[in-house]
């Protein structure tokens, strides 16, 4: 589980949640043909923009926000320099055996044993890599334009609310509460926007970048082991990729 994603949507909705109590009546926030106008609106919209299949996988990789674990950059340093002691002592042939759920370790690792050339180790990487980019960039982009939907229903459901407001002028009392209603799904779609479809996009992006980041040092930990499968060597060269405080005997 990601705590700090599921802690930061929390404590981001406690606090307009406590916002609204401090100010007294909640019951005024809860406007359901507003909820309908946004929520329905933006789904139904972002299903015209997007083919079926790119929202249900944008929907997935938004639950793995909160659902995957950070996998830090010593981590798969590690697992690299374990690869090269591997090797080193039971041959390049014995990396065949390597057990792992990452495709594209276990990928590398049948190319050491191979004996592969580095230059084939690096298309087939730049592939994975810009597999991986492109199966992303679909999620970014669905979270992308479902922040830009939800206000616009907002202010949509604001425009249907000011209108029935403007029919009933005969009425004086009733114009104070029915802008009100009017106002609350601009709230509704600035909210899902801001607290949730442009934070879930970013957290998107930045696992893409953590993600090739991580490629990239299997690349390398490959390309050394092939080199010259000395762990102290293959660990000094991947340490590169680690920040000062995190390398081994600085």
């Amino acid at each position: 589980m990601d705590f700090s994603t599921l802690i930061g949507m929390l404590v981001g909705l406690s606090l307009v949640v406590g916002a609204i109590f401090i100010g007294g009546a909640v019951d005024v926030f809860v406007n359901v043909p507003g909820m309908m106008i946004v929520i329905g609106g933006t789904l139904a919209s972002i299903c015209v923009a997007f083919p079926f299949e790119e929202v249900i996988q944008a929907m997935v990789a938004g639950f793995k926000a909160f659902s995957s674990r950070k996998v830090k950059v010593n981590e798969v340093v590690n697992i690299m320099v374990k690869v090269a002691e591997i090797s080193r002592r039971e041959g390049l042939i014995a990396l065949e055996n390597v057990q792992t759920e990452n495709v594209v370790l276990r990928k590398s690792c049948q190319l050491i044993a191979d004996n592969a050339d580095p230059e084939l180790i690096r298309a087939t990487l730049q592939i994975e890599i810009s597999a991986m980019k492109r199966r992303h960039k679909i999620a970014q982009d669905v979270y992308k334009r479902l922040a830009g939907l939800a206000p616009a229903f907002g202010m949509l459901g604001t425009l249907i609310g000011l209108v029935q407001m403007l029919s009933n002028l005969e009425d004086p009392a009733s114009i104070g509460p029915a802008m009100a209603v009017a106002i609350l799904t601009t709230f509704y779609g600035s909210l899902l926007a801001t607290l949730l479809f442009i934070p879930i996009g970013a957290k998107l992006k930045a696992r893409t970048l953590q993600e090739q980041l991580h490629l990239e040092i299997i690349f390398e930990g490959a390309k050394s082991i092939l080199e010259n499968n000395n762990p102290r060597l293959v660990y000094e060269k991947l340490s590169s990729f680690q920040a000062p405080r995190d390398r081994a005997g600085e």
